[in-house]
């Protein structure tokens, strides 16, 4: 499926919705407001220290890439769910959580692949609800765009679910959001 960059309120571009049987989602990278404070300090307070990617390889949360060898990035800590809720004015509670995830050092052109971000290897589809409260998830073990866009059917398909988080299995790191449109 060919994914062309639309426009967002808070995003200059990002990959489109996707429509099949069920439930229409977008994937959402983390939105270039959000990176401009995290380029300055993180979640956690801390300074962003960018450095140079020697090897590469790195899952860019802006762009939805893996990074290039010599492409300046960095470690930042992010509250996805804390800045959901800021935006939304839901309290999350004790699922307000912050975790690590790289960013390019400087702001570049957003997510621009076809395809689902990251989907070559196990990952996590954890559904949430309009508090930002965990209702489930889905473990996704085939990789790959179909069984990724099955569970984002699936979760999207409940009325009950705002939003999901996909999140790598080993880590449990944020990769990004998907949503309806």
């Amino acid at each position: 499926m060919t994914t062309h960059p639309v426009t967002h309120p808070d995003q200059t571009t990002r990959p489109a919705a996707h429509q099949g049987a069920s439930a229409a989602y977008e994937v959402r990278p983390i939105a270039p407001s959000d990176l401009a404070q995290l380029r300055t300090a993180d979640d956690a307070g801390r300074p962003c220290a960018p450095f140079t990617d020697d090897e590469g390889g790195s899952p860019l949360r802006c762009c939805l890439r893996r990074s290039e060898p010599g492409e300046r990035i960095a470690l930042v800590s992010y509250a996805p769910l804390r800045r959901w809720a800021e935006r939304t004015g839901s309290e999350p509670g004790a699922y307000d959580e912050q975790g690590p995830v790289f960013i390019h050092a400087r702001q570049c052109a957003g997510p621009v692949a076809d395809g689902v971000p990251f989907g070559n290897a196990h990952r996590t589809v954890r559904r949430y609800s309009a508090q930002g409260h965990i209702l489930g998830g889905e473990l996704v073990r085939t990789p790959g765009d179909a069984a990724f866009r099955e569970a984002f059917h699936n979760a999207l398909d409940d009325p009950s679910v705002a939003f999901v988080h996909v999140r790598a299995v080993e880590y449990g790191c944020f990769l990004y959001e998907v949503g309806r449109p």
